[in-house]
């Protein structure tokens, strides 16, 4: 039986607050599970996070595997530095948990105009600058080759 740790969701429509659970992996997502490890509540601001180490560590020295999602919500609290150092034998008595985290800001549509205006400013700069060079390149170029033109002629006349 493969087990894997996932978040199971929870709460009432557009509430939604999870369990971290350690799940037969053939399970559905709101189906059994074999243990609650925690509670992810991405509804407060900021959002919390609470787990049982010593469930998750007993879990994951079975063979369990994280998803993604709780991986990275446990990175974010601390707890895979904290898992590293106790397979290393380290004393990891000192290494505390967050308790929340900060969520990274949602794109709205103003902001991803923005971006998209910013993005065509800078080619436009950048398209100008490539003529601006471009037409400053030909008068250096003429002038090498109007010298090139008179040291041929002079070799010319001495011959």
């Amino acid at each position: 039986m493969a087990v894997h740790l996932r978040l199971r969701r929870m709460g009432a429509k557009k509430r939604a607050f999870y369990r971290i659970v350690a799940a037969d992996s053939r399970r559905a997502r709101g189906g059994s599970y074999l243990e609650n490890l925690g509670t992810y509540n991405p509804i407060t601001k900021p959002a919390e996070i609470k787990v049982s180490e010593d469930g998750l560590i007993r879990w994951l020295d079975l063979g369990a595997v994280p998803t993604d999602t709780v991986w990275s919500l446990l990175r974010q609290i601390g707890f895979s530095t904290k898992y590293q150092q106790y397979k290393k034998g380290e004393d990891v008595s000192e290494v505390t948990l967050k308790t929340t985290i900060t969520e990274r800001p949602k794109k709205t549509r103003k902001m991803k105009k923005a971006a998209v205006a910013a993005e065509a400013e800078a080619k436009a700069k950048a398209e100008t600058k490539a003529k601006a060079k471009a037409e400053a390149k030909p008068a250096v170029e003429t002038t090498a080759e109007t010298t090139e033109a008179e040291d041929a002629s002079d070799t010319a006349t001495e011959a």
